[in-house]
Parts: structure tokens; sequence; C-alpha cells
């Protein structure tokens, strides 16, 4: 701690969502392993020139270092780690990952395992080789269920079965749909993209 509040350094971490905060900055959503959700303003981010502009971008690891002790820290620094791709439909995936953490998770509430979980489903989804990327998707919805205190007291089930994981999916959505007071956007969206 420092006169001025808390003071971290390099941590692992990933931007969930970022919002236009005055002329120049942007409020960003951030995980991180160690700090669970963290709301940090980045200063200048706008601004053409930026060093930050191009580093905080989703689904990209990142060390993040912040400083000050209110609701909304300020980023000091943020270095990106290897990029990742996401095509169209993986993409979205990933945005309705970012979604359920943001809903699920309190903030400042560190969940290593489903930060774990996380990249795990990023880099599932990131494989332009698999054929489809729902057993990713229902691995880390139950994960995340299970850590956040909302799972069931049962081993994690084949999501890659092909016949039980329609059930298996259907199961977890009536799960999240009791936890969340409105329905999720992206899933919707999901949905949508499903029948092309």
């Amino acid at each position: 701690m420092t006169r001025r509040g808390l003071r971290i350094q390099d941590a692992q971490g990933y931007v969930l969502h970022a919002s236009p905060w005055r002329e120049t900055s942007l409020i960003v959503q951030c995980f991180t392993r160690d700090h669970g959700c963290v709301a940090v303003v980045a200063k200048g981010a706008k601004r053409p020139y930026s060093a930050l502009r191009p580093v905080l971008v989703a689904f990209q690891p990142l060390w993040l270092s912040w400083s000050g002790s209110a609701e909304v820290h300020t980023l000091v620094r943020a270095e990106s780690g290897p990029v990742r791709l996401l095509n169209g439909r993986a993409m979205m995936s990933a945005w309705y990952l970012n979604e359920l953490i943001l809903r699920l998770l309190a903030r400042e509430d560190p969940h290593p395992g489903v930060y774990d979980a996380y990249e795990t489903a990023l880099e599932a989804l990131a494989d332009t080789q698999a054929r489809s990327h729902a057993a990713a998707l229902r691995r880390f919805e139950w994960l995340l269920l299970e850590q956040a205190g909302y799972g069931v007291d049962e081993p994690m089930p084949d999501f890659a079965d092909v016949v039980a994981e329609p059930v298996l999916r259907q199961a977890l959505r009536e799960r999240l749909d009791l936890l969340l007071d409105a329905p999720l956007r992206t899933r919707q969206v999901l949905m949508d993209l499903q029948r092309y």
C-alpha cells in the first residue's frame, strides 16, 4: 500500500469490456487471475497514438499494472502477450464467456480456477481445426457455476458426447437463467448464428 492506495504490478488478465469515458479515456472491465474482475480507467487510451490503444484488446492475454484505492483504479501500464486469433463465430462465443463472467462474478473476488478455464476455452475457440466449440463453452459454463458457488455436486459430464450435449446444454441454460436477472444478449446472437 502506498499513500495513494493499492498498487498492483504485472497482473495476468484479459479485457472483458471497454466503454468510453470522457473525451480520450476508457473504462475497462478486466478479468485477472489473482484479483478477479477489476475496473480500471485507461487515461488517453482513445488517442490515436496512445500506447494503450492497440494493447487493450479483448481475448488477448495481458500483463496489467494499476493503482488507486477507489472502485475504479487507474491503469498504469498494459503489455500484451501472444496474439490469439478468433474467427467470427468463435469471437461471438468468446463475447458470451465475457458476459457470463461480468454477470456472475463479484468485483475483485479472485477465481483462479475460472481464469484458467477461461484461458482454456479461448484456446479451444481459437483452434480452427475444431469442428464445434460447444464442448468448450459447456465446460466453461460448468466450471464457472461450480467455482462461483452455483454448481452441482456431481463430476463434470462428458460435453464432447454429441448425444448427451443437447440435454446438458439445456440443463446449463436453465440453471443460468435462474441465476441471471435478464437474459444474456450474446446467447441470442449465438443462437441466431447457428441457423447459418
